[in-house]
């Protein structure tokens, strides 16, 4: 894959289509579901001609004399549910969508993060004491 190649899959996969669901109707409400797109990615070239591989150790070089050339890259990217914004005559109201998997994740990083806070503070509490 090359980079062009790699750009326009980021731009697919971070598109508005992503955020805003297609619309559906269910009992006369008008439903679009909208979610949190995140996303990155990256990517490099480089090129090894002749003289550069007479500087490089003899196991690294290559055998022929032709320019050796690399590429890559790679894209991370996430979908969050977010909500729903809900159409019913001419009148929008946003519908919340409660992911407990995503709240019970969080709030255990959370306490994780304080419980290791709260033990440094005592060690250096103690430290101060006995120094």
């Amino acid at each position: 894959m090359d980079t062009q190649e790699l750009m326009s899959r980021i731009a697919e996969n971070l598109s508005v289509g992503r955020a805003f669901g297609t619309a559906y109707e269910k009992d006369g409400l008008l439903v679009i579901p909208v979610a949190l797109v995140a996303g990155g990615g990256g990517g490099g070239g480089g090129a090894l001609s002749p003289e550069d591989q007479g500087r490089r150790p003899a196991s690294a070089a290559a055998p022929d004399s032709t320019t050796r050339s690399g590429s890559g890259g790679g894209f991370g990217g996430l979908v969050l549910p977010i909500g729903a914004y809900v159409v019913k005559d001419d009148q929008v109201r946003w519908v919340p969508a409660v992911n407990v998997t995503v709240i019970v994740l969080a709030s255990l990083s959370l306490l994780r993060v304080l419980a290791r806070l709260w033990t440094r503070d005592r060690r250096r509490r103690r430290r101060r004491r006995h120094a």
